[in-house]
């Protein structure tokens, strides 16, 4: 089953991480390194698939690469193509069948297929399909896209996944290999993120460029919205499945999720991160006498705002990068433990000292609250807020998981009330206009991204909304999948 709101994470968590090679000897050892660079987009499971031009090998598991590559796996994993996933579960339980990449054998092909997003329709058209005698082993929509290239009654795995394409809605970067081919597309508003490189006479799909600089890739491009890429040993064949539509890529890979090394849709994440903390300085100044940022994505903000600013930045809180995620405990008391595992104040540089702490986001409110607590303890006499993004008032249905909006602090109160809830001395968000000058935007210009996490105003009717929840959910007990399809 589901975990439950209150037992997620309180910052918004990205579903997924994918990667594709072909042409490349070692395919299954540059796909791990690849989702290494990944491993930031999830860590719930991992995988990776690959193919010899005659039989497809598999093997994926729950936990993070190391834990699901530890035993010699990728020697097992022969072949010249390959693609993998790294996963963090907002459709579909964290349970091994859910993990990617989904494979399936039919009359015509073996395919793979690992998926990066949300779809809005995929109920919907599991409905349909189950009616039309499908059967799913997975809760995941990814066996969605999987079922439609199976069912689409083209020979051409291209033709099948641009047929599947066409009757999908929402966020998406997929990537199928096929008996001996690759192919990739993306969303046609390009809601989530994908990367063209190429290493040697290989080439190289991911979902931040960092994994291409990762393998010693070269980046080529972005992957256009809308674009059906295929990769076979006659080279590269682009096309589209998709009309083009005005791009809406999300604006929250620049603000939390991206590494800030990743270049993605043309702008280079730490270089908005560090604009936005300029802003946030320049127009919402506070009286400190230093800066910190919350480790690791609010650091390039922080370094603007204390350049902006002219207040010294400092490390006032050092990440613990060694631990896994923490589950939320029965007591305040062992909650607040957690939250030291992860962060822990210094107190040499906060005592004393009233503290500018740069954040990127605020969620539900209750990590916020403890790393101000956090810092007072530390001997801090006072602590200001600045959030390098607006008020989070809406979930996101695009492939990022957030608590529902009951349940988000700031769809339910201002901005003095939160900053009485998290006990800060004072607090201020970014704007939508403040947020798109990070970008070089001006008022009034149209811009290519989706706000609808700030904003309520999403670029998609959210058709799975109006169906009712399933209440079942199909339990796998088991370990790992290792072998060849």
């Amino acid at each position: 089953m589901r975990i439950e709101t209150e037992d997620r994470p309180d910052r918004p968590q990205e579903e997924c991480g994918v990667f594709g090679i072909y042409g490349h000897p070692q395919a299954a050892p540059l796909t791990y390194y690849g989702l290494v660079a990944l491993q930031h987009r999830g860590q719930e499971a991992a995988g990776i698939a690959t193919t010899d031009g005659i039989k497809m090998y598999s093997h994926k598991g729950l936990g993070l690469l190391t834990d699901v590559f530890k035993h010699g796996e990728l020697e097992g994993l022969v072949g010249h193509a390959a693609i993998g996933h790294v996963r963090y579960s907002t459709a579909g339980a964290n349970t091994l069948q859910n993990a990617q990449p989904i494979t399936l054998s039919t009359h015509a092909r073996n395919i793979a297929i690992g998926h990066n997003g949300n779809l809005v329709n995929a109920k919907w058209l599991r409905i349909r399909l189950e009616q039309e005698g499908s059967l799913f082993q997975t809760t995941t929509d990814t066996e969605v896209i999987a079922h439609l290239i199976a069912k689409a009654g083209e020979d051409d795995l291209a033709e099948a996944v641009a047929t599947a394409a066409q009757q999908i809605q929402g966020g998406f970067s997929v990537v199928i290999l096929g008996n001996d081919e690759l192919v990739a597309v993306r969303d046609p508003l390009g809601l989530r993120p994908m990367v063209l490189g190429q290493l040697g006479q290989a080439y190289v799909v991911a979902s931040e460029s960092c994994a291409l600089d990762t393998i010693g890739a070269e980046f080529i491009r972005d992957v256009e919205p809308g674009e059906l890429i295929r990769i076979d040993a006659h080279g590269l064949e682009s096309s589209r499945f998709a009309t083009r539509r005005a791009r809406k890529m999300c604006t929250f890979e620049h603000v939390y999720f991206a590494r800030p090394d990743s270049d993605v849709d043309g702008w280079n994440v730490h270089a908005v991160r560090k604009r936005l903390g300029k802003i946030l300085a320049d127009r919402y100044p506070a009286d400190g006498d230093i800066v910190i940022g919350v480790p690791d994505s609010s650091v390039s903000a922080a370094a603007g705002y204390a350049e902006a600013s002219g207040l010294p930045l400092e490390t006032g809180l050092i990440k613990n990068r060694y631990i896994a995620r923490t589950f939320i405990q029965p007591s305040q008391e062992l909650r607040d433990t957690g939250v030291r595992l992860k962060l822990n104040a210094v107190r040499s540089i906060v005592e004393g000292k009233r503290v500018v702490l740069i954040d990127d986001s605020i969620v539900r409110g209750t990590t916020s609250r403890r790393i101000v607590r956090l810092l007072r303890s530390a001997g801090a006499l006072e602590v200001h807020v600045r959030i390098s993004s607006p008020p989070y008032v809406s979930p996101c249905h695009y492939g990022i998981d957030t608590a529902t909006e009951a349940q988000l602090i700031a769809s339910n109160h201002s901005v003095e009330e939160i900053c009485d809830v998290i006990g800060a001395d004072s607090l201020s968000f970014l704007t939508v206009d403040d947020l798109m000058a990070g970008f070089g935007f001006e008022q009034g210009d149209t811009v290519p991204f989706c706000n609808a996490c700030f904003t309520r105003n999403y670029p998609t009717t959210l058709i799975d909304q109006t169906l009712r929840e399933p209440h079942h959910e199909l339990v796998h007990v088991g370990g790992p999948t290792n072998g060849s399809v």
